[in-house]
C-alpha cells in the first residue's frame, strides 16, 4: 500500500460560509492524494458527519449536512485502500474545527481548520482483498514511561514485524495519561508494517477538559474521529467509544490525572449514526464491533468497566446474523454469550470477547533475560496479543503470550 503525505489527502478550496460538506469519493489511480483528470468516482461509499450517513453517487459525489465543528468521515469499502500517513494511520476523515482545540487543555490538540471547504475529496486506491486473512489485535498496552514504550518494542512489535496480518486494531488504553508519547508510540507500532485502527481508552482522555465533549482533542488529532467503521472482504469492522468523560480534572505536571471520573456509556448521537450506517449494510455480512470498556465482565461491578446502556446496542445488532465484539480495560481475560436473560434477543447468542492485555499487569513483576517485566495479569494470564481469523463471516481468535516461542 503506497504511502502518501497526509498533507496531501484532501483538495480543499476555502469558502467563507458553509452549512453542508461535499465533495468526492474516488480512485486515486496514481496515488498522488490529489483529484486528478481521469480519476473516476467511487460510487455507494458510505460518508458520515458523525451522526447522519449516505451514500456517494454514480459519480462518487456526496453532500452531508454538517455544524459548527465536526468530523467528515467515510466508510472503507471492501477491495479498495485509504492512504496511509507516515505512521500507517488510514486516512479516512476530515476534521472541521475553525477554532481548533480548547486552549485550556493540556496536551495539543486541533490546529484551527478555518472555514468549511468547498470540497472535501477522499481518495482510495483499488485492491483485491480476500475472504479468508487475519489481524491483530491489542488490547491496554498503557506505557507510563518511555521505558514501557521501549517495552513494546521488545516484547510485541518484534515479533510482530513481517506478519502476514492485513491490518491491526488496538482497543484503547494506548498510553497512560501521558500524551505526549503519541508520537513515539505510534512510530513503534507503525513498524509493524500494516494498517493500524485505535480504539479511544480512557487513558487517551484530555482529563482537564470541561465535559465529554473535548476530552478526546489529542486522541482526534492523531487517529480522528472516536467512532467509525471500516470494510474488509466480508466484514464490517465497527469502533465505538464507550467511555463518557464526567470532567472537572485538574491537571498539573505532577498530577496527570486529575480528578475527573468517566463511566462506561454509548452516548446518544453515536447510537444514531450506528443505527444508520446498519441500515446500508447486509444481514448476511459478519458485523466485528471494537470498543474499550467491557459490555460486561465478572470481574468488577464498577460503573466504568461494564457498559451502562448496552442493551440499546443489543437493540440495534439484535437481527444481525454474524456477530462478534471484543474489549480490553479490566486486563483479564473473558468470553461473555450474551442471551435472552441479558436482553440480547437475537437468535444466536452474541459473543463478547474481553482480551488479554498487552501490558498484563500494567508493566509489573521481575524482569526476564530480556530485562522486560513479566507482567502477568492478575487472572494468571501472560501479557500479549490476539490474532483474529476471519474466513468468510466465521471469526476466531488465538493468543499469543508476548515473547513466548
Amino acid at each position: 500500500m503506497k504511502i502518501v503525505p497526509i498533507c496531501i489527502l484532501l483538495f480543499v478550496s476555502l469558502t467563507t460560509q458553509a452549512d453542508t460538506a461535499t465533495g468526492f469519493v474516488y480512485e486515486d489511480i496514481n496515488g498522488d492524494g490529489i483529484r486528478d483528470k481521469g480519476e473516476p468516482g467511487i460510487k455507494d461509499v458510505r460518508v458520515s458527519n458523525g451522526k447522519d450517513v449516505v451514500e456517494t453517487n454514480s459519480d462518487g459525489r456526496y453532500e452531508v449536512s454538517i455544524g459548527a465543528e465536526a468530523i467528515v468521515f467515510i466508510t472503507k469499502p471492501s477491495n479498495y485502500n485509504t492512504a496511509l500517513n507516515s505512521h500507517n494511520l488510514p486516512q479516512f476523515y476530515y476534521i472541521h474545527q475553525p477554532k481548533g482545540s480548547p486552549k485550556a487543555i493540556k496536551f495539543k490538540g486541533i490546529e484551527p481548520t478555518g472555514p468549511l471547504p468547498e470540497s472535501i475529496n477522499f481518495g482510495l486506491q483499488r485492491t483485491q482483498e480476500l475472504s479468508k486473512f487475519e489481524a491483530i489485535l491489542l488490547a491496554d498496552p498503557q506505557p507510563e514511561t518511555d521505558a514501557e514504550l521501549s517495552y513494546i518494542r521488545d516484547d510485541l512489535v518484534a515479533e510482530l514485524i513481517g506478519s502476514n496480518a492485513q491490518f491491526g486494531m488496538s482497543m484503547g488504553d494506548l498510553l497512560y495519561d501521558d500524551l505526549s508519547m503519541f508520537p513515539r508510540y505510534n512510530s513503534i507500532i507503525a513498524q509493524v508494517g500494516v494498517p493500524w485502527y485505535n480504539v479511544a481508552g480512557n487513558h487517551e482522555l484530555n482529563l482537564n477538559a470541561q465535559g465529554d465533549k473535548y476530552s478526546l482533542e489529542t486522541f482526534k488529532r492523531y487517529f480522528g474521529p472516536a467512532y467509525y467503521s471500516f470494510e474488509y472482504g466480508d466484514v464490517v469492522f465497527i469502533v465505538l467509544d464507550n467511555i463518557v468523560y464526567q470532567g472537572g480534572g485538574v491537571v498539573t505536571a505532577d498530577n496527570l490525572r486529575g480528578n475527573g471520573g468517566y463511566i462506561a456509556k454509548f452516548d446518544e448521537t453515536q447510537l444514531k449514526w450506528l443505527k444508520n450506517e446498519l441500515s446500508f449494510i447486509a444481514n448476511d455480512k459478519l458485523i466485528f464491533v471494537a470498543m474499550h470498556s467491557p459490555l460486561k465482565n465478572s470481574v468488577s461491578d464498577r460503573v466504568t468497566s461494564n457498559t451502562s446502556n448496552k442493551e440499546k446496542l443489543f437493540k440495534l445488532l439484535k437481527n444481525r446474523k454474524h456477530l462478534y465484539s471484543v474489549a480490553g480495560h479490566t486486563h483479564t481475560t473473558e468470553h461473555v454469550y450474551f442471551g435472552p436473560e441479558d436482553g440480547f434477543k437475537g437468535e444466536t447468542p452474541f459473543h463478547h470477547h474481553i482480551l488479554t492485555t498487552v501490558s498484563g499487569s500494567w508493566w509489573s513483576g521481575p524482569f526476564d533475560e530480556r530485562g522486560i517485566p513479566s507482567a502477568v495479569q492478575i487472572d494468571g494470564t501472560p501479557n500479549g496479543y490476539h490474532i483474529l481469523e476471519i474466513d468468510g463471516v466465521k471469526a476466531t481468535v488465538r493468543f499469543k503470550a508476548a515473547g513466548a516461542a
